[in-house]
């Protein structure tokens, strides 16, 4: 059971009426109370190494920051147990099953957390090797008896060639996922769990279909880079956040100056309106508490009808 009837004060950005909200600045006060529908939800912004050991105890670290603050819902980012680099994933692959199999000390650390903390955990993303011999950028979901609920393949690889800025190939060790990703979850007054991997935010398609599947929270682990991050990441987060009419989690790691590949940092949540609940202020590594109203999400549903009002056979494509 998530522990959503805390009476302490909690770190978030209180409710507010609907113009205010959308214009309104994130805010980091404390609230006056807290709701039996407040979902409390940690990011870790994690500064990633190249020593697999090193960064799963880390993570740790992190994860325990998150629980104690209070969190129902602990994220870390993507790839946070490798380099983010193409001839790095194969050599820190390991299994992850949601059918009890064994799972590689990355997800084991994840469900030992879990289940000891009460706590469910986004596992950002990591490197899987399959049973099929390929290799995935994969999100395992952890609740809160440590069971792996559910996985997410990234579906949409990070292939780009920004002349003169940056080339990154994820197909070249990489293989894709096919699915949109949900997973039940004790969200109160009903909703579930949608995951999705980085570049996957950049595609409006897979938002809508978490949330014909029944998406409430949508959390998309994501190192977007020092190149399109500035102009893009928040920017799509709160896009998502229109589309699925869902809060939405964007969790990046920390940048590492030492790492060839340099993150972009600035970790977001953003309500159903698309209003940014809380925001990491800069690339450094950080715990970031948010604090959601659940309530919004029906609200925002109920007055833009916009799953009633699509009408798929306009936007039909012959490809």
């Amino acid at each position: 059971m998530l522990r959503l009837t805390r009476l302490l004060p909690r770190v978030g950005l209180a409710v507010t009426p609907w113009l205010a909200t959308a214009l309104a600045p994130p805010s980091r006060a404390a609230s006056s109370a807290a709701s039996p529908d407040t979902l409390r939800v940690g990011v870790c912004q994690m500064m990633v190494g190249a020593d697999k050991d090193a960064n799963i105890e880390r993570a740790a670290g992190l994860l325990a920051r998150a629980c104690d603050g209070g969190a129902d819902v602990v994220v870390l980012p993507e790839v946070w147990n490798s380099p983010y680099a193409v001839d790095q994933f194969r050599a820190h692959a390991e299994a992850v099953s949601t059918t009890g199999g064994p799972c590689g000390p990355s997800v084991a650390l994840l469900q030992k957390v879990a289940k000891e903390r009460g706590v469910w955990i986004v596992g950002g993303s990591i490197p899987e090797l399959g049973d099929d011999g390929n290799v995935y950028n994969t999100s395992p979901v952890v609740d809160a008896s440590g069971a792996v609920v559910a996985k997410h393949r990234k579906v949409h690889l990070f292939d780009i060639d920004v002349p003169g800025k940056i080339r990154f190939v994820e197909s070249e060790t990489l293989s894709a996922g096919e699915d949109a990703t949900v997973a039940d979850f004790p969200f109160p007054g009903g909703g579930k769990l949608g995951v999705a991997i980085c570049y996957d935010m950049r595609f409006p398609e897979l938002a809508v279909a978490m949330r014909h599947k029944g998406a409430a929270l949508v959390v998309y682990p994501g190192a977007f880079n020092t190149v399109t991050g500035p102009p893009h990441y928040e920017l799509l987060a709160r896009a998502r956040a229109l589309d699925a009419q869902a809060f939405v989690v964007a969790a990046s790691p920390a940048r590492n100056p030492d790492s060839a590949y340099q993150a972009y940092g600035y970790s977001v949540v953003v309500d159903p309106w698309s209003a940014p609940v809380a925001r990491v202020d800069g690339c450094h590594e950080e715990v970031l508490f948010a604090d959601l109203d659940v309530g919004r999400v029906n609200e925002v549903r109920k007055s833009v009808r916009l799953l009633d009002q699509r009408r798929p056979g306009a936007y039909a494509q012959n490809e």
